[in-house]
């Protein structure tokens, strides 16, 4: 399997993501929309990088069971109740990304929601990777 990251320079200079990713390989994962829900199916953590951290781990978890790891993530969008919110804790979501995910930053995009399934959840991630 070959990622490839592409960010020309004809657009503002990402951070946190890559504008586009190109791939190749012999299998997609498609990861369903991941909350802060725990084992037992409640929505745990009362803060918005509490939240974020639980279900990136979720999501993570998912992809790691079906073989995956996050350099394959080709795409990841991230479902918030307030990007406002989102945006101001913008630096320490950053990093929780990297310490669970790493730096090889999938394409992405942030997008605000009245709610999500959960009534209690601020954050929802869901994505795609592809496989060797």
């Amino acid at each position: 399997m070959t990622v490839e990251r592409v960010n020309p320079p004809d657009l503002s200079p990402p951070a946190g993501f890559s504008h586009a990713v190109v791939t190749t390989g012999s299998r997609v994962v498609f990861l369903a929309g991941q909350t802060a829900l725990d084992g037992d199916g409640k929505v745990v953590g009362g803060t918005l990088p509490e939240q974020f951290t639980r279900a990136l781990t979720n999501l993570l978890t998912a992809l790691r069971a079906a073989g995956g790891t996050p350099a394959d993530l080709a795409r990841v969008t991230v479902y918030a109740t307030d990007v406002a919110a989102y945006r101001a804790h913008a630096r320490e979501l950053g990093r929780v990304w990297r310490d669970l995910a790493g730096r090889d930053y999938p394409a992405m995009a942030v997008v605000e929601v009245v709610r999500l399934w959960d009534e209690e959840a601020m954050v929802e991630l869901d994505g795609f990777a592809v496989l060797p």
